[in-house]
């Protein structure tokens, strides 16, 4: 396999973080789009099926959706100008599930199946690390500490710093930043391909600002948890712009 085809370990936003950027797109929904979800997932919430697509990872039948949940980019690259992932990334995931699910011939089932990649991969779309570099695969090889235990650099970003903030996903939700309209209609602007640009930008700012086998401790979350913060309710509510557009 080439390197630039390495795949990341398993983990992506923690289960906590999937579930705060399912319950703030919830809250960005049209009342239709709210109705048309909610007899496609028997009632479940979208934080409730935000984290389907990690946990369908343990089944070896699902080994072909592994790669739609990060993007390999050098460092001073954008998406457009890198080499792609023949097997796909988030930008070939993202863009297959709303296909398919504007497709009137795809069956309530599949349409079901790819709604809930496409909530999870909209959360992936927003972690620094899962638009990252090959050659440590987006920090899980940047070995270094947490409060002086073993971890890297993409388990810190998955996990750590939103887990040691000690609230639940509710909570963090219910506590996201207050926006006018305006501002969401600035989160909103753009496509795609902006938003993978965008985070990666944020990629090139993390690996700068960290050295390898560095203890990192309660500076290095007080310096970056509002970017933690700040990615979780970009990532709702883009989210909830791109299923009001589908639905």
């Amino acid at each position: 396999m080439l390197t630039s085809l390495k795949s990341h370990a398993s983990d992506d936003w923690s289960a906590t973080g999937h579930r705060v950027v399912g319950k703030i797109a919830s809250q960005y929904l049209k009342s239709c789009t709210k109705k048309k979800i909610e007899k496609l997932l028997n009632n479940q919430s979208l934080d409730f099926v935000s984290t389907y697509a990690d946990e369908i990872k343990s089944d070896k039948l699902f080994d072909g959706f592994f790669t739609w949940h990060y993007i390999n980019i050098p460092l001073e690259s954008e998406y457009d100008a890198s080499k792609t992932n023949p097997s796909g990334d988030l930008v070939t995931g993202i863009t297959f599930c709303i296909k398919t699910i504007k497709d009137k011939a795809t069956n309530d089932d599949d349409k079901a199946f790819f709604l809930k990649m496409l909530i999870h991969l909209m959360g992936d779309l927003h972690q620094p690390m899962h638009v990252g570099l090959a050659e440590d695969e987006g920090g899980n090889g940047f070995k270094l500490q947490w409060f002086n235990k073993n971890s890297n650099l993409h388990s810190v970003w998955d996990s750590e710093m939103i887990d040691s903030y000690g609230m639940s996903y509710s909570e963090l939700a219910e506590n996201a930043d207050v926006l006018d309209k305006q501002e969401v209609k600035a989160i909103q602007k753009g496509s795609l391909i902006d938003w993978v640009n965008e985070t990666h930008n944020l990629t090139r700012k993390v690996y700068a600002n960290v050295k390898p086998n560095e203890n990192l401790r309660y500076k290095y979350s007080y310096d970056n948890f509002e970017t933690v913060r700040t990615q979780l309710q970009k990532a709702g509510i883009r989210l909830a712009k791109v299923l009001n557009e589908l639905f």
